[in-house]
């Protein structure tokens, strides 16, 4: 591409890098998304499980988890709704900030979280580990520590 301006535009191997990246992410978050289908999750459901069973006593206030899954405040109360009709958390109140609201996981959310989280990590590694050579993994990950690196300090979570 020409112009007369002074845009660095990216050469064909950039171009070409770039677009696999999308392809790439935007078909595996897809395919990995079908895959949780048949449990009734979406992948931001089961991204919110996994912060929940992970956190010290299965609960995280409402504007962590927030940003621990890039998701607006507004659009994870909507989100925290639907999966508090599901019973698989609830919202309690903090008690050191009256304005503060934690998500907790539930029993029912920890029984879905172990049931669901081998059949997850099974299309992980069907659909992306298992397709490169241990060494591949090792340059990946240091390929793209520097951007996931810089883009949190961007948000400045770092």
């Amino acid at each position: 591409m020409t112009t007369d301006s002074d845009t660095p535009w990216l050469t064909d191997q950039e171009q070409r890098a770039w677009r696999t990246h999308l392809d790439v992410s935007r078909l595996l978050m897809h395919q990995l998304e079908r895959d949780l289908q048949p449990f009734g999750l979406t992948n931001n459901d089961y991204e919110i499980l996994v912060n929940l069973s992970e956190a010290e006593d299965h609960r995280l206030r409402m504007s962590d988890l927030a940003a621990s899954t890039l998701q607006s405040k507004s659009r994870l109360s909507h989100q925290i709704t639907r999966m508090e009709n599901a019973g698989l958390v609830r919202r309690e109140s903090c008690e050191s900030d009256r304005r503060g609201l934690y998500a907790v996981l539930t029993e029912e959310g920890w029984d879905t979280m172990r049931r669901v989280a081998p059949h997850h990590v099974a299309s992980v590694r069907k659909h992306f580990i298992d397709l490169f050579s241990p060494d591949d993994l090792q340059a990946l990950r240091a390929s793209l520590t520097p951007v996931a690196e810089h883009l949190r300090v961007q948000r400045g979570t770092i």
